[in-house]
């Protein structure tokens, strides 16, 4: 992974998230299947919590979809909401690089 990427404290938040959870069930008691269980929950909390902002992102780009090809905006209007929408992006999303 590069250190320039946008996505580098992403990364870096799921990781330190993994190792907590790894971290924590070894030193609890239980089954290996609860450990398992507990640091594949931890994973995935971190990665809900990380990529929240692209999921915000997905809606309300298909809101101003839904909108252009309603039909209702003429050319210059669509493209002005388009480009709007685009500005907005998180900056992660700009560069296309996701990984």
């Amino acid at each position: 992974m590069q250190n320039d990427s946008p996505n580098t404290e992403r990364y870096i938040a799921i990781a330190r998230a993994c190792l907590k959870a790894i971290n924590d069930t070894a030193a609890n008691s239980g089954s290996r299947e609860e450990k398992i269980q507990a640091v594949y929950q931890a994973i995935d909390k971190a990665f809900q919590a990380e990529f929240s902002e692209y999921r915000q992102s997905v809606a309300i780009m298909a809101t101003v979809l839904e909108r252009i090809a309603s039909g209702e905006l003429d050319a210059d209007k669509a493209a002005s909401l388009a480009r709007k929408t685009l500005d907005q992006q998180p900056a992660g999303t700009k560069t296309g690089i996701m990984h």
